[in-house]
């Protein structure tokens, strides 16, 4: 299934786009699933239809879906309590009742990411369009699956469960029960669950698209999200401008704005392909709108994001990781060795990645940003290089 993301920052119309290019896809008789975060019915007020947490048929073909948060929180934590019966019988804990349970911080981005999983497993649909939150919500909901399984790995190493057989008999002797089987299987259902998430962002099939009013604003959010995206090798597709007001206007103050909505294009046309998409005179609402919206087809495949090695080792004597950042400024860049990882700090972003298996033979001997590509240098270490004479 391929999968489009779309954000954009508040307010650009990044609902409304997201459901056009569902019904436009849907209209070309691709089996369309549209996935919403928001809380409230933004998704359905596009429409003209409402959603809610059971997918809805909009049209033929088009399904539209918002999962309640709250509900699967509590699904979640019952199904935990009954897992940690033993555990919380021994520790004299009180059961939560469903009805009383509110989602916890954090809760609702982990239950659309699972309802995000759950789409994109879905055999009935073919496209997976997802209205992401705004901008200062969705970068980090893209990088919560990666990060979440570094902890987990960091925390509960997998490797401990060599120990497993020992537990029973540790049990017997202390007279107690012994949460780590259950905590270690806790632990290896979230991994699973957290990786097939994350196989869906990282898939081949998975592009993000950006909305954003042409304006300074929007050019703002836009840079800044290029470079949060690019750091997660997520590559943007297409670049909607929304709004954009008809070359022929009063010459008014509309005319001033005009200009400036020129400018951001032309501005954004040297990095993306931008598709202006004509302000109607009038919020959309229902099918009929969303079909006049002039919106990108969903049948192109950018090419994925790479971050490639290339081998300079006879030239130079070093190998060099290439890391497209678009949008990074040198003085604003930081990097730092931990082990066979790199934490890499591009702007208000940072990510902790493993480094390839050549490179963890090897030192930092530098980097530098070229043309919004990011050249770190690694000299093979003697005492770890194969061939090395030691």
């Amino acid at each position: 299934m391929r999968t489009i993301l779309i954000t954009g920052p508040g307010g650009s119309g990044r609902t409304t786009l997201a459901a056009a290019t569902a019904l436009h896809a849907a209209r070309e008789g691709t089996r369309t699933l549209v996935l919403s975060a928001d809380r409230t019915d933004t998704l359905g007020a596009a429409l003209g239809t409402g959603t809610g947490a059971t997918p809805t048929e909009i049209t033929p073909h088009l399904t539209a879906w918002r999962p309640d948060a709250a509900d699967r929180f509590r699904e979640d934590l019952t199904a935990f309590q009954t897992r940690a019966a033993g555990v919380l019988d021994l520790l004299g804990a009180a059961r939560l009742d469903a009805e009383e349970v509110t989602p916890l911080p954090g809760a609702e981005e982990l239950s659309f990411l699972r309802a995000l999983r759950d789409a994109a497993l879905c055999e009935r649909y073919d496209l997976l369009v997802v209205d992401l939150p705004p901008l200062p919500q969705a970068l980090p909901l893209l990088a919560l699956p990666e990060e979440l399984r570094r902890y987990l790995r960091r925390l509960l190493p997998p490797e401990r469960q060599a120990a497993r057989a020992l537990r029973p008999v540790l049990g017997r002797l202390a007279g107690v029960p012994m949460p780590a089987e259950w905590l270690y299987e806790t632990a290896a259902r979230w991994d699973l669950e957290l990786a097939a998430v994350q196989a869906v962002l990282t898939d081949p099939d998975t592009v993000v698209r950006l909305v954003a009013d042409p304006g300074p604003a929007g050019t703002d959010a836009v840079r800044d999200a290029a470079l949060g995206l690019a750091l997660r090798a997520l590559p943007v597709e297409a670049l909607l401008a929304n709004r954009v007001l008809p070359d022929s206007v009063p010459d008014t103050w509309l005319a001033g704005l005009l200009a400036q909505q020129r400018k951001a294009i032309a501005d954004w046309q040297q990095t993306y392909d931008v598709h202006a998409v004509p302000h109607l005179g009038r919020d959309p609402h229902g099918t009929d709108d969303l079909g006049a919206l002039c919106v990108p087809g969903v049948n192109s495949v950018p090419a994925p994001v790479e971050w490639p090695v290339t081998d300079r080792i006879a030239e130079d004597g070093v190998l060099v990781w290439n890391i497209p950042l678009s949008g990074a400024v040198r003085d604003e860049l930081d990097l730092v060795r931990r082990g066979d990882e790199l934490v890499i700090t591009a702007g208000p972003f940072r990510r902790i990645v493993g480094l390839p298996s050549a490179l963890r033979r090897c030192t930092v001997a530098g980097a530098a940003l070229r043309e919004g590509v990011l050249s770190i240098r690694f000299a093979p270490d003697p005492d770890l290089w194969p061939g090395s004479g030691r």
